[in-house]
């Protein structure tokens, strides 16, 4: 067990493997479009708490920490913990949105949710929720923290100014991430 635990590959397959063994020895579920599905939301959710697991990660965890770090130790964070956590953020990010589209699809509703009508309303408001932070991921957070981590060189001053406005964005996420679940729990729960 040891030699699993000790590699996030193996870590990862072997959770894959216990998966397909819950699917084959518990579920009773025929291979169709209904388990297509079913793997699909499955993904999208493996995705998504990935996703705001991160966002959640630097707003509750690391922005607040930063403070109390010795200046020493600050290149650590910012040289090799932030950029692995950033890589994994905005391609969670992509992939929840990409499982969540494919599967809007695939189940028929896509057109209705992403055009707010019943009774897709509100599955469809917290897609445009996920796709505003997604976009936020890909266009305003990732470019001004590429320049606040010194991965694009800029002045100090724009250095700062980015860092602030990754940070402002990143908190925006993390506001529009409560009702963006809800609307997701929401749909299926009849609330809303």
């Amino acid at each position: 067990m040891g030699t699993i635990l000790q590699s996030l590959g193996r870590t990862i397959a072997a959770g894959v493997v216990l998966v397909i063994l819950l699917a084959v020895l518990v579920g009773n579920v025929p291979m169709g479009h209904a388990w297509g599905a079913f793997l699909m939301r499955w993904m999208h959710v493996v995705c998504g708490v990935m996703w705001i697991g991160l966002l959640w990660y630097f707003n509750f965890v690391q922005i607040p920490s930063m403070p109390k770090i010795p200046d020493e130790h600050k290149p650590a964070i910012g040289k090799v913990i932030a950029p692995a956590a950033l890589f994994w953020f905005r391609w969670a990010a992509l992939a929840t949105v990409v499982t969540g589209l494919l599967l809007a699809w695939m189940t028929g509703y896509v057109a209705a949710a992403l055009g707010l009508q019943r009774p897709f309303l509100a599955i469809g408001i917290g897609m445009w929720l996920a796709l505003i932070m997604a976009f936020n991921v890909w266009f305003i957070i990732w470019p001004n923290q590429k320049k606040a981590l010194g991965i694009v060189t800029v002045p100090p001053e724009e250095k700062a100014k980015a860092a602030r406005l990754a940070m402002l964005i990143s908190r925006t996420n993390t506001m529009l991430s409560l009702p963006m679940l809800y609307c997701m729990v929401a749909q299926q729960n009849g609330g809303l």
